[in-house]
C-alpha cells in the first residue's frame, strides 16, 4: 500500500468517526452542510479515552443541541468579525451580561446585547476588544492567539513508587466540564474521588441540566464546605489527597492559604492546574472561547464554532492522561493545563476536507450509569475518611 492510500484511509476512519459521534453534525453553518474539517481531532482524542467521541459530543446529545455556526451550539459565545481578524465573546454568567453596558460604553443594551455587541466589536481592533474585555472580566479571545503546549510539569514533591489511580484519595475542586471529566475518568479507573463545593458557590452545573451533571459527577463523593469559614477542614482534605484537580484562577485559593503552597507535604501528590489561558494569565475562559483562542474551529465559509465547547472536554481528557502519566512517574508533579493551548495542539492537526458525502447524524446520548450525590451528602464519610488517611503514613 502506497503513504498516499494509507493516509487516505486513515483520513477516511476519522471522517467516518466524526460524523458518526455527531460531532460533524455539531459544527457548521446552521443552513449549510455538517462540517468534517477537524475529523483528526478524534484520531488523537481516541488514544487518550476509548470513548472519547462520546466524551466530546455527550453534552450536546443530553441537551438536544444542534450547530450554530458562529454562534456556540450552547447558545453563550459568539463569533464576531473585528476591523483586522476574529474574535470570541462568551456572555455565561449574569455578571458578564451585566458588564456589557460598560464594555460597549452604552447606558444600556437592551434584552439582547448581541446586537449592539456586534456593531462594536466590527469598529475595533481585535487587541482592543480583547484587552477591553479583559478589564471587565468578560471572557474573550482572538481567533488562533494561543500556541499549542504539552502540560506544564513541575516536580514539587517526592516521588514515590510508581502506582495507578485505583484506592488513590482525589479531590476535586473544579467546576464545569473539564476539571471534573478528570476527576470521573480517575473516578472510572477505581479512584475515590471527592467532589468539593462550596455553599455559596457550588458548581454551576448543578443548576443546568440533571443528564449532564449526573453524567460527569455521578460516583463522585460529595463534600460541601465554606471555603471561608471552613478552610482548615479543607486544607486537612487536601493535606492527604493524592492528587488535587483545581479549575480556579490559583490566587483564589491562595488568599485562603489553600493554594498548594500552603498545603502540608505529601510525598508523590500530583497538583492538577487548569486554566483557561494559563497560570500567569488572569483572564476568564470557557470551552468554546478558549478553543477559538486555540484556532479550533471548523472552516465552512469562514470560522465557526467547532462541536460543543470542545476545548472543555478534550482539556479534560489531557489533564487526566497526564496524571496517569504522572503516576507511572511516581508523582510528587504540579500539571498545569491551558484550555486554549489545548486546543492549539489539537487545531495544528491535518484537516480534513469540510464537505463529504458521509452520514452526519445527531450525537447519540451517552449512558448516565449514575446519579451524582447531593450537595453535601457525604460530609460524615469524608469528614472520617480524612481522619483515618492523617494516621497512615504518606
Amino acid at each position: 500500500m502506497s503513504d498516499r492510500a494509507h493516509h487516505g484511509g486513515v483520513d477516511a476512519r476519522w471522517a467516518g468517526e466524526w460524523g458518526r459521534s455527531g460531532l460533524a453534525y455539531l459544527t457548521g453553518l446552521p443552513d449549510g452542510p455538517p462540517d468534517f474539517s477537524r475529523a483528526h481531532v478524534l484520531e488523537r482524542a481516541d488514544g487518550l479515552a476509548p470513548d472519547a467521541a462520546t466524551l466530546l459530543s455527550g453534552r450536546a446529545a443530553l441537551l438536544g443541541l444542534t450547530r450554530r455556526g458562529r454562534m456556540s451550539a450552547g447558545g453563550a459565545s459568539r463569533l464576531l468579525a473585528a476591523r483586522d481578524g476574529w474574535c470570541a465573546i462568551t456572555l455565561s454568567r449574569p455578571d458578564d451580561i451585566a458588564a456589557v453596558p460598560a464594555l460597549l460604553s452604552l447606558a444600556e443594551v437592551g434584552d439582547d446585547p448581541w446586537p449592539a455587541m456586534q456593531r462594536w466589536v466590527a469598529t475595533c481592533a481585535v487587541a482592543d476588544v480583547i484587552g477591553r474585555a479583559g478589564l471587565l472580566d468578560i471572557p474573550a479571545a482572538a481567533l488562533g492567539e494561543a500556541a499549542a503546549a504539552p502540560p506544564d510539569i513541575r516536580q514539587v514533591a517526592p516521588r514515590v513508587s510508581p502506582r495507578g489511580p485505583r484506592g488513590l484519595l482525589v479531590a476535586d475542586l473544579s467546576s464545569m466540564w473539564a476539571g471534573p471529566l478528570c476527576g470521573q475518568l480517575l473516578a472510572r479507573a477505581g479512584a475515590t474521588v471527592i467532589k468539593v463545593e462550596s455553599p455559596a458557590r457550588p458548581d454551576g452545573t448543578r443548576a443546568g441540566h440533571p443528564g449532564f451533571f449526573d453524567w460527569i459527577n455521578g460516583g463522585k463523593l460529595s463534600y460541601c464546605l465554606d471555603f471561608d469559614t471552613q478552610a482548615d477542614e479543607l486544607r486537612a482534605l487536601l493535606a492527604v489527597a493524592d492528587v488535587v484537580i483545581e479549575g480556579s484562577r490559583p490566587e483564589a485559593l491562595a488568599r485562603r492559604a489553600l493554594g498548594r503552597d500552603d498545603i502540608a507535604p505529601r510525598d508523590g501528590r500530583i497538583w492538577v492546574r487548569i486554566t483557561g489561558h494559563g497560570s500567569r494569565s488572569r483572564r476568564p475562559a470557557f470551552g468554546d472561547d478558549a478553543a477559538v483562542a486555540g484556532g479550533l474551529v471548523g472552516t465552512a465559509e469562514g470560522p465557526v464554532f467547532c462541536g460543543d465547547a470542545i476545548a472543555d472536554p478534550l482539556s479534560g481528557l489531557e489533564a487526566h492522561r497526564a496524571v496517569i502519566d504522572s503516576l507511572g512517574r511516581g508523582g510528587g508533579e504540579l500539571i498545569e493545563i491551558s484550555m486554549a493551548a489545548v486546543a492549539a495542539t489539537y487545531a495544528k492537526l491535518p484537516l480534513h476536507s469540510s464537505t463529504t458525502e458521509l452520514p452526519a447524524p445527531p450525537p447519540p446520548a451517552p449512558s448516565v450509569p449514575a446519579t451524582a450525590a447531593a450537595l453535601g451528602a457525604d460530609n460524615a464519610t469524608i469528614r472520617h475518611l480524612v481522619n483515618e488517611n492523617r494516621c497512615l503514613p504518606c
